[in-house]
C-alpha cells in the first residue's frame, strides 16, 4: 500500500499543480487575470449575497389570464355550436363565466352533450333561460399551477438570454417568483425584458380601410384599431392607426428561433424562424393574402406591417421598422422566449449592494484562515509530524474546491462558504480516523510500515459510509433546493468528494514518499 507506480504519483502530482493553478485567478485582481492564458481566467462566480446585486418579487396577474382563457373558452364553443348548426344568441364573457342563449329548446340537451368535457361546468338558468359556462375547481388550480411552471420557464429563457451568471428564479407561495440577478446593480433593464408578455399575433389590415384615418376615425365591423410602436418612428410623424382584422392568421408559439440581424440595405431588423407547422401556415397566409398589408402585433401595438408582394415560403421572416440595434437585440430576446401565459407585476424590488458582499466575503475569509489555523495547531499536538502532512492536505483541499467551483461554473453564495467548512471539518475528521487508526496498530505491537498499511486500509470503510451518506445529502439539497440551499449542497458534495482525495490518496502518497527517504523505526505519533 505504500508503493506507487509512476504513473499514479504522476497523475495526483499533475492533479495538485492543475488545482492550484486553476485557483489562482479567484485570488487575484482583474488585470492579473488578463495576463494569464485563455484557460487560466475562470474565476468563482459570486452569488447575490456576496457580490450583490438585483432583488425582484413579482406577481403574476393570474386572474387576468383566466379572463383570457374564458374568451378562449367562448371562441371555442361559438364554433362548436356553429359547427353543430345549433342557434345561439347573445354569447359574452361576464368575469370567469361565458353565458349564452339557445333560442330553439330542443337544442338545449345538445349543449350539454357538444358542450360538456372534463374540467368544465355548465347550468342552465331557468329564469334567463340561458346557460352559464366555466372551469371546474379543479381545472381552474391545475390552470393556475401550469401559469406558474410557465411564467417560470419563460423568465429563465429570458434572463438567461440575458447572459447573466447562476441566477436566482424560484416561486414563492401561489402567485409569485422571485428573481435574484447576482451582479446586475440596474434592475431597469430586466424588468423591461421580464415584464412585457411577447405576444406576438400576425393580422390582415384591412384592404380598402387600411387605417382608421382612412374611414374618419370610425372603426368598421369586423376590426380594431391598433395603433404603430412610437418607439419604430423617427421620421417625426405620428404613429399610424390601422384597422386590422380580428382573426388571428397565426401566433407567436410556432416560432423556433429569433436573431437580431441586417438587411440588404444594412438596416436592423430581426430574422424569425417558424417551425415546420408554422412555416406551412404562413405560406398559406402568404398565399392567400398576396398584395395585403400583414400586420405583425406585439403587446397589442403594431411593430411592422409590410406588403405582402408574394407567397413567403420556407418558415424564414425579417421584421424591419427603424429598429436601432439593440432593440433588435431586445425583441430577439423576447421572441426567442416565448411569451408570457400572464402578465408580471413588481411587487417589491431590492438592490444588494457589493459592500454588503465584500463584508460577507472578508468575514468568511477570515472565518476559515482562524479555523484552519486552529486546525493546524491541533493537528500538530495531536499527530507531529504526521498532522503536518494532514494539514498540508486540508490547505490543498480549500484552493482544489475553489478550483472545481471556478471550473464548472458554479456560484459561491453565503450558504456556500458555510459548506466549505464543513467540508474541512470533514476532511479533517477523515485524517483523525486514519491516523488513530495506525496508532492503534502501533499499539498492538504491529510494525511501523504494517502499521500504516493497516490504518489506512481499515479506516477507508469507515471514511467511505460517512462521506457517502453526506453527499447524498448534498445531493438532495441541490437537486430539490434552490437559490442559496442549493450552493449550499453544491460545495458539500465537491468538498467531500475532494476530501476524500487529498485525505486518502494525497496524505497517503506524502507519508509513503517521506517513509521511503526516511526509513524511521518509529513513527512520530
Amino acid at each position: 500500500m505504500l508503493h506507487f507506480p509512476l504513473w499514479k504519483k504522476s497523475s495526483i502530482l499533475f492533479a495538485v499543480i492543475f488545482g492550484i493553478l486553476y485557483a489562482i485567478p479567484s485570488f487575484v485582481d482583474k488585470e492579473t487575470i488578463k495576463k494569464l492564458p485563455s484557460w487560466m481566467q475562470d474565476e468563482v462566480s459570486l452569488g447575490l449575497d456576496l457580490q450583490g446585486g438585483s432583488h425582484l418579487l413579482l406577481e403574476v396577474d393570474i386572474q387576468s389570464a383566466l379572463r383570457d382563457q374564458a374568451a378562449f373558452l367562448s371562441d371555442d364553443a361559438r364554433k362548436i355550436l356553429r359547427k353543430k348548426r345549433i342557434r345561439f344568441s347573445n354569447m359574452r364573457v361576464e368575469g370567469l363565466v361565458v353565458t349564452f342563449t339557445i333560442q330553439d329548446a330542443k337544442d338545449r340537451s345538445l349543449v350539454y352533450k357538444e358542450l360538456g368535457q372534463q374540467g368544465l361546468d355548465i347550468a342552465y338558468n331557468d329564469t334567463k333561460k340561458s346557460f352559464a359556462m366555466k372551469y371546474s375547481h379543479k381545472a381552474i388550480a391545475e390552470k393556475k399551477k401550469l401559469l406558474i411552471q410557465q411564467s417560470r420557464e419563460v423568465i429563465e429563457r429570458r434572463i438567461n438570454a440575458l447572459g447573466t451568471r447562476e441566477p436566482n428564479i424560484q416561486t414563492q407561495g401561489t402567485d409569485r417568483i422571485i428573481v435574484q440577478l447576482p451582479g446586475v446593480s440596474d434592475p431597469e433593464k430586466a424588468k423591461e425584458i421580464l415584464g412585457r408578455a411577447a405576444k406576438l399575433t400576425f393580422q390582415i389590415v384591412h384592404k380598402q380601410y387600411p387605417t382608421l384615418k382612412s374611414t374618419g376615425g370610425r372603426v368598421l365591423p369586423g376590426t380594431i384599431a391598433i395603433p404603430e410602436v412610437s418607439s419604430q418612428i423617427h421620421d417625426g410623424r405620428q404613429p399610424t392607426t390601422y384597422l386590422v382584422r380580428k382573426q388571428v392568421l397565426l401566433t407567436g408559439e410556432s416560432l423556433v428561433n429569433a436573431q437580431p440581424s441586417f438587411d440588404q440595405h444594412n438596416s436592423p431588423v430581426v430574422t424569425m424562424r417558424f417551425d415546420t407547422m408554422g412555416a406551412k401556415k404562413f405560406a398559406e397566409v402568404t398565399k392567400q393574402y398576396t398584395h395585403h398589408q400583414l400586420a405583425m402585433i406585439l403587446d397589442g401595438k403594431i411593430i411592422s406591417a409590410p406588403n405582402l408582394n408574394e407567397p413567403i415560403l420556407g418558415g424564414n421572416v425579417q421584421i424591419s421598422g427603424n429598429f436601432s440595434v439593440e432593440e433588435t437585440s431586445r425583441l430577439s430576446v423576447l421572441l426567442r422566449s416565448g411569451s408570457l401565459p400572464a402578465p408580471l407585476n413588481v411587487i417589491e424590488e431590492r438592490t444588494v449592494g457589493p459592500d454588503l458582499g465584500a463584508d460577507s466575503i472578508a468575514a468568511g475569509q477570515d472565518a476559515t484562515i482562524y479555523a484552519i489555523i486552529l486546525v493546524f495547531i491541533f493537528m500538530l499536538i495531536s499527530y507531529s509530524l504526521f498532522g503536518l502532512f494532514a494539514s498540508i492536505a486540508l490547505s490543498l483541499n480549500l484552493v482544489f474546491l475553489i478550483s472545481a467551483l471556478a471550473l464548472t461554473g458554479s456560484t459561491l453564495t453565503l450558504p456556500g462558504i458555510a459548506g466549505m467548512a464543513l467540508t474541512l471539518g470533514m476532511a479533517v475528521d477523515a485524517n483523525v480516523l486514519i491516523l488513530e487508526r495506525i496508532k492503534e496498530e502501533l499499539r498492538a505491537g504491529t510494525k511501523v510500515a504494517q502499521a500504516i498499511e493497516a490504518g489506512y486500509k481499515r479506516a477507508i470503510a469507515t471514511i467511505m459510509d460517512s462521506n457517502i451518506t453526506t453527499i447524498i445529502g448534498g445531493l438532495a439539497l441541490f437537486f430539490f433546493g434552490s437559490g442559496p440551499v442549493k450552493g449550499f449542497g453544491v460545495t458539500l458534495c465537491m468538498g467531500i468528494a475532494i476530501s476524500m482525495f487529498t485525505a486518502i490518496t494525497l496524505t497517503r502518497l506524502m507519508i509513503a514518499t517521506w517513509f521511503k527517504w526516511a526509513k524511521p523505526k518509529t513513527l512520530p505519533l
